[in-house]
């Protein structure tokens, strides 16, 4: 007879490893199928490497710029091997650890390819090529994740083309790259190459920088990025890329635009990973983009199947996968759990300056039917970030208009800066208990802080600020 658990789960990366936690915390039998590493894409390919990398951009922008505070360490250089090897370490370091808390909590690890059929039955072709069997969840969790998205003409070489996959691999840093997509990932890898002193092309198709950002917040960002040489065409398509020997092609874009570099990455987002993933049998639903159906429990159409993460259309972002992973394995218990509110959860955005923002922008506040009310305060004359040298930034919050023309509940809180995604708690909160800006003002802000700027924004917003 096939192995039975409590839950199985089809994917090790963010929701299903925290779904394996979260279950096996509460005492219930639970296995994870994953045909590579437990901690998926963010921990191996994604979250934790980019910012791996990114952080030895500050360091070097840092230590470039330390004459400014009469600090003279001479000529400044990247050995951008041991910062890949740095990388490795903090993965390992960090892989290990997930390891531990899984064998902790009992969770059973079968490493191969796992696929739903009838009867909650998971087969498994294990990944040592070894003969398919067969274990039975009660209920079965499906987070297998997603991979990146290509484009005809432009298919991933791992040597001058890449996704984010072959590019958070790269043992050195280009002498010259264009970057195809404009969002969170293109900003960041545009930023983290500029930074570490590769000419950089940044190349979106809509009309702005950070689609779905705040567009006073995008500004910010286009705006520094420009400032540091970094080439940005928005509104613009890229229409092919020729080959020149070795590892530099020609990138053709726009209108008879083009661009010879060492490097193209094509950074224009993710598609589910659903391929194969069940049997017609299971009874489970997949759209036509290849997402799996859930309701807001993330239960699917299958009776004790649930999807979470990368595979459901809702926010990529492994926090949100954390929180749907919790919201399925409560209603597994019978737990009454509340839905994830997926319009007012945390976006951090890693690029030079930082973007954090919790809840509406101001545009979609207004398509929602909102009156608005709105304040902004720019980092400029922020004493921390004067200190720091780093005044790009501004924070911007969003309110519901009152009858009377003064804000009512915070809709949301935008910011860019200096450490803006550690910023974002207090903001966060705020617009998730729907706080009103008189109240929010009441709290004393630290000084000099980068948080000041919010705490300036509020009482502003409330009537009478202090700065601004």
């Amino acid at each position: 007879m096939p192995e039975s658990y409590d839950l199985v789960v089809i994917g090790g990366g963010p929701g299903g490893y925290a779904a394996a936690l979260y279950a096996g915390a509460a005492g219930l039998s639970v296995a994870v199928v994953e045909k590579g590493k437990v901690g998926g894409t963010c921990l191996h390919r994604g979250c934790i490497p980019a910012k791996e990398f990114l952080e030895t951009a500050n360091v070097y922008r840092t230590v470039s710029d330390s004459e400014t505070y009469g600090i003279g360490i001479g000529k400044v250089a990247i050995n951008f091997a041991k910062s890949a090897e740095r990388k490795r370490s903090v993965v390992s370091q960090l892989h290990k650890g997930l390891q531990g808390l899984m064998k902790k909590r009992k969770v059973t690890t079968y490493e191969g390819t796992g696929s739903l059929a009838a009867g909650n039955t998971v087969r498994i072709q294990p990944s040592d090529g070894t003969d398919v069997l067969e274990i039975v969840g009660r209920n079965v969790i499906l987070a297998s994740g997603s991979v990146p998205r290509t484009i005809p003409g432009f298919e991933p070489d791992g040597k001058s083309i890449m996704t984010s996959d072959e590019f958070l691999d790269i043992e050195r840093i280009p002498a010259s790259a264009v970057v195809i997509g404009g969002g969170a990932i293109g900003c960041e890898f545009a930023s983290m190459l500029s930074d570490m002193g590769a000419k950089v092309t940044l190349i979106e198709a809509l009309p702005t920088l950070l689609p779905g950002c705040d567009a006073d917040i995008a500004a910010v960002v286009s705006k520094s990025f420009e400032r540091r040489g970094i080439d940005v065409f928005t509104g613009t398509q890229v229409t092919g890329q020729t080959p020149k020997g070795g590892v530099r092609t020609t990138v053709a874009f726009g209108v008879d635009k083009e661009v010879t570099v060492e490097a193209v990455v094509v950074a224009i987002g993710r598609k589910p990973f659903s391929e194969g993933l069940v049997f017609p049998s299971s009874g489970v639903e997949i759209d036509e983009r290849g997402f799996v159906k859930v309701d807001e429990l993330m239960r699917t159409t299958a009776s004790g199947v649930y999807a979470v993460g990368d595979i459901v259309d809702s926010p990529q972002l492994a926090h949100v996968g954390f929180a749907e992973a919790i919201v399925a394995v409560k209603d597994i218990l019978g737990e009454q759990p509340q839905p994830v509110d997926y319009a007012k959860v945390p976006w951090c955005i890693y690029s030079h300056p930082e973007v954090a923002f919790a809840g509406y922008s101001e545009q979609a506040a207004k398509e929602a039917g909102f009156e608005v009310k709105t304040e902004k305060i720019r980092m400029v004359g922020n004493s921390r970030g004067i200190i720091l040298g780093e005044t790009d930034g501004m924070v911007k919050l969003i309110a519901q208009r009152k009858p009377d023309g003064g804000a009512g509940k915070l809709l949301g809180v935008h910011m860019a800066g200096p450490w803006a995604t550690e910023q974002l708690g207090q903001g966060y909160l705020a617009v998730n208990w729907e706080a009103l800006p008189e109240e929010i003002a009441q709290f004393i802000q630290p000084h000099p802080t980068l948080s000041e700027s919010f705490g300036e924004a509020v009482m502003a917003l409330a009537g009478r600020g202090l700065h601004g």
